[in-house]
């Protein structure tokens, strides 16, 4: 009842801000209007997201931005004399006067603007605060300095981002679900999310897009949509580079550092990453069952080291044509190590197990990318082409002793070897119709082939090998208009999807189908600070690598987790209406959404039927499924020294699916279908103090309601954190302090009742201290300007730290 109260206090809240701003003053009084074009001086480019501010008596009056085409257009004006100021990172400010009293159309024509060296000596500018813009297809957030004092890297920055989430492990998911795709200046990488946010530096970040309903230029994957994180780009002369490294203090120290290089010389840019993470990390859980009373304690220990590399080239050819390539390798060292201890007041033999789990993987990425303009502004061909190979191996060793010496010790050995081939070939061109009109159209091809080998000493167990094959072909055609308050995008998405799976040389699951992916947008502008973006798309979470091979992913003696080769892609379709306000001290964002969920792929679990005393964890297709929610969030400066951002987000869902009952007059389990409809609410409040130039402070706060789910029931969560940055040596340097969790309180509990009653409590090091460290020099005068107009698209060559 309070979350609907609040949310009606909310709503009335709006329409009570849109209700004071949309009194205009009659045309007589408010008809004048600026428009004219901004360009390179020297060379004759239009100028994209140029600021330009009207202001009268030196105190601004209203503004706006250029278009793509350089273009700008302010109405409704007072019949005054104003000043118009140009204004662009990296030029010089261009002032010029205008009296509308005599005119009250003036056209200011083409203005040239040209370089300034004194500001192009900066490797890279970072305002002040975050902001938000809501665009046709997706939401931005500028990274401002009070993001990146939220943590070191991109992971950590990541939970004070709306709607998004991090678990314990690293694990992003967007408005409650795991089902997003991450992608960095638009591509997608193959090493795992968890880990590749962790080498990203905050600093590196210009800005998160949460694309929730992407178009169909977009592979269909994620159920809640794209996570696109855009980095900076450097494009100056000579050398230039960035150093970040930092230290977290938990039970035991956690070190991460990354070095981002670039050397451009005439028509070439040559640029290098390195990155490393590794330090021990500590979990430990109990699990109770409610009917024997026996408790599972696990003490869990990994100590994983990670080296990542990159390399590459961009190579200029001319104004029109840029070739890239590079190649990523990651390389990760794992050594855990989980003890669990089975206890029972019933009896005094309790069994101990101690698994030690050691491998390594290596992943190497090889992208070749071609870039060609055309001499019609706006009209551009990408390809690209992209290979990647995987291979990892794992040597488990299991021993089992109890604390009766009567009991036969148990002890046994697995090795898993793993290889995945990932190939991917990419084309897109864009053409701009008119000023008004766009067409996209591309065309996609991806091959993989992956081979999974299981060997084990146990007598219980058995080899296998397991291939797992996927060949996706895909074509898409998206149309958009834009009118001066209205814009809209149509779009659909043909593909050709089959997966071979073989379980030692036998066929295990097959599947072959074509599907159409169709995705619609339409954004409304009544002003420039309201605006209101409704999106449909369908889209598809097909079952990964892990959710499908039979082969354990790890073992304890009461529960053993292995995938379902015979799980089906699961299909979403998703509406939802976002509206963002711009007011005087910042904006405000609020959205509903409505997703319809065929063949949801979630967790299982159910007893052994070797031995009922052990559970399977796996995963399996559930019914149709309906979800709906809303999400508000507010980025608002109190004053010049305080500035905050709290958000909040609540989604409801309708779930149905299997579970395992037991049945006292057959002494087995069956198979019962359930039906819950559970709700989660999440809120976040940031809050950023200037104590000076160089000096600012933050305080975050975070809760999460309690699941209800089919299986079992998750727990509320809540935490507090603290921090601060101090940047010197005229902003090139900083260093950052974050107590993380003060009070101690994150902890993942969850409750159930089949296929057994049982109650349980992760905990992890939330509660630490992290000090970083980042200094960024170089030197030279950007050059590139093609390349700077390249970083505010998607699709992009080149550069950057992954």
């Amino acid at each position: 009842m309070k979350i609907k109260l609040t949310l009606l206090c909310f709503i009335a809240t709006l329409f009570s801000l849109q209700a004071q701003t949309s009194v205009k003053p009659t045309l007589s009084e408010n008809s004048g209007s600026i428009s004219g074009k901004v360009i390179d001086k020297k060379t004759n480019e239009p100028l994209p997201y140029v600021n330009v501010v009207i202001k009268e008596n030196n105190k601004v009056v209203t503004g706006g931005i250029t278009a793509d085409n350089g273009t700008f257009q302010i109405k409704n004006l007072a019949l005054k004399e104003f000043v118009v100021e140009i204004q662009f990172i990296g030029y010089k400010t261009i002032l010029k006067s205008v009296n509308l009293s005599e005119k009250n159309i003036i056209n200011l024509n083409t203005i040239a603007i040209e370089e300034d060296a004194i500001e192009l000596k900066g490797v890279s500018i970072i305002s002040e605060r975050s902001t938000i813009e809501q665009k046709i297809d997706r939401k931005i957030i500028n990274v401002g300095k009070d993001l990146t004092t939220a943590g070191a890297t991109a992971s950590e920055i990541m939970s004070n981002i709306p709607s998004v989430n991090v678990d314990q492990d690293g694990k992003i998911s967007l408005r409650g679900n795991e089902n997003v795709r991450i992608l960095v200046d638009g591509r997608p990488s193959n090493i795992e999310a968890s880990q590749l946010l962790k080498q990203i530096p905050s600093t590196s970040i210009k800005k998160i897009e949460l694309i929730t309903n992407p178009s169909a230029k977009y592979n269909p994957e994620g159920m809640s949509g794209i996570i696109n994180i855009v980095l900076h780009k450097n494009a100056n002369d000579g050398f230039n580079a960035s150093i970040n490294t930092g230290i977290t203090f938990a039970k035991k120290p956690k070190i991460n550092s990354s070095t981002n290089m670039n050397y451009r010389t005439g028509k070439v840019n040559f640029f290098g990453t390195y990155g490393n993470n590794f330090g021990e990390k500590f979990n430990e859980g109990s699990i109770l069952r409610l009917d024997d009373l026996s408790k599972q304690s696990l003490d869990i220990k990994n100590n994983d080291k990670s080296h990542l590399y990159k390399i590459g080239m961009d190579y200029y050819i001319n104004d029109k044509n840029t070739l890239s390539v590079y190649t990523n390798q990651n390389k990760l060292i794992g050594d855990g190590r989980v003890d669990v201890t089975i206890s029972n007041p019933n009896t005094i033999n309790n069994l101990f197990q101690t698994s030690k789990y050691k491998g390594t993987s290596a992943d190497g990425t090889y992208n070749l990318a071609f870039k060609h303009l055309t001499k019609k502004e706006g009209e551009t061909l990408d390809l690209e082409i992209n290979h990647s190979i995987y291979s990892g191996t794992q040597n488990a060793n299991f021993l089992t002793t109890f604390s009766n010496p009567t009991f036969p010790t148990n002890a046994y050995r697995d090795d898993i070897i793993d290889s995945r081939k990932n190939s991917t070939v990419n084309l897109d061109y864009v053409n701009p119709l008119n000023e008004k009109s766009k067409l996209e159209i591309g065309a996609e091809t991806r091959i993989v082939r992956t081979e999974n080998n299981y060997l084990t000493s146990s007598s219980a167990l058995s080899n296998s090998n397991y291939n797992y094959d996927l060949d996706i072909h895909s074509a898409y055609l998206t149309f958009g208009q834009k009118f001066s308050k209205i814009g809209y995008q149509l779009g659909a998405r043909l593909e050709s999807y089959k997966v071979d799976a073989k379980l030692n040389n036998a066929t295990a699951f097959k599947d072959d189908y074509i599907t159409v992916y169709p995705s619609a947008s339409m954004t409304y502008s009544p002003s420039e600070k309201d605006q209101f973006q409704i999106s449909f798309s369908r889209r598809v979470d097909r079952p990964s690598l892990e959710q499908t091979k039979p082969i354990r992913e790890f073992s304890t003696p009461r529960i053993t987790s292995i995938g379902n080769p015979e799980l089906e892609p699961q299909f979403t379709n998703s509406v939802e209406l976002n509206y963002t306000k711009t007011i005087t001290k910042g904006s405000i964002t609020t959205g509903v959404f409505v997703r319809k969920i065929n063949n949801e792929i979630n967790r299982i679990i159910y007893p052994d039927p070797q031995n009922l005393d052990q559970q399977i964890l796996s995963f399996d297709n559930f019914d149709n499924n309906q979800s709906y929610g809303f999400e508000a969030s507010l980025n608002y400066k109190i004053n010049s020294w305080w500035d905050i951002q709290p958000a909040v987000d609540f989604s409801s869902i309708t779930q149905k699916g299997l579970i395992s009952v037991f049945n006292s007059g057959t002494n087995s389990f069956d198979l019962v279908k359930k039906e819950v409809e559970s709700s989660a609410f999440n809120a976040r409040f940031n809050s950023n103090f200037k104590a000076t130039k160089n000096l600012r402070f933050l305080l975050f706060g975070f809760y999460r309601s309690g699941v209800d789910g089919v299986q079992f029931n998750g727990k509320e969560m809540y935490k507090i954190d603290a921090g601060g940055r101090y940047s010197f040596l005229k902003d090139k340097a900083t260093v950052s302090i974050r107590f993380n969790d003060i009070f101690d309180t994150m902890k993942a509990g969850f409750s159930g009742d089949n296929p057994y009653p049982q109650v349980g409590q992760f905990k992890w090091e939330s509660q630490s201290v992290y000090v970083g460290f980042n200094y960024m020099f170089g030197a030279g005068k950007n050059k590139s300007l093609q390349r700077k107009q390249r970083d505010n698209n998607t699709k992009q060559v080149g550069g950057g730290l992954f």
